[in-house]
């Protein structure tokens, strides 16, 4: 049971609004290149209309998400429904990052978002696919609460560590792409 939907009606967008957790995919263009499949949770993801949506990237171990969209833009999203009725929902699209430092729309899209420590990036994706699936086997799980970690440890940390953490661990993914800019204040986007 495959359905393409025109638009992210108010329906998929309560829908995506409920759901705790989802899952980012992408891929460099070169074949001996790594897949990428992350889940994001922490309600960092918001729908800006009928055909765009942006989540806040939070700093992590990895930056394979944004040197893959630099690369190439390519991304889905997707929900799976782990209560309730099932149901999978993929937004395939183009993605674009946008930085604290190098891009102003940063600034004006982070107040959709909660106030997290350790945002690194926001993804904007304009998305051109919608697809549904039943989910009839996907399991069902309950919720219990988000985790805290991510939070506290960057509380923790500090600022300045976790500018030197990125520059140590983000500035390019697995496959050597450029990722996260070290020193953006001098090269810029």
């Amino acid at each position: 049971m495959n359905n393409i939907y025109e638009e992210i009606s108010p329906k998929l967008r309560d829908f995506i609004a409920n759901q705790k957790m989802f899952f980012v995919a992408t891929a460099p263009l070169s074949g001996d290149g790594h897949v990428n499949l992350s889940p994001k949770g922490l309600d960092t993801l918001r729908v800006l209309g009928p055909h765009r949506v942006a989540y806040l990237d939070l700093s992590g171990s990895g930056v394979e998400t944004v040197a893959h969209l630099r690369e190439n833009g390519r991304i889905c999203i997707m929900f799976c429904a782990f209560d309730g009725p099932p149901k999978i929902i993929r937004l395939h699209g183009k993605g674009r990052v946008l930085t604290p430092e190098q891009q102003p729309e940063f600034g004006e899209l982070l107040s959709h978002f909660p106030d997290l420590p350790g945002g690194r990036a926001i993804i904007v994706v304009d998305v051109n696919r919608i697809a549904g699936s039943c989910g009839f086997s996907v399991p069902r799980y309950e919720f219990v609460e988000q985790r805290d970690q991510l939070v506290k440890w960057v509380n923790k940390k500090g600022p300045d560590w976790l500018a030197d953490y990125r520059k140590k661990n983000n500035a390019v993914s697995i496959d050597e792409l450029p990722a996260i800019d070290p020193d953006p204040k001098k090269t810029g986007d």
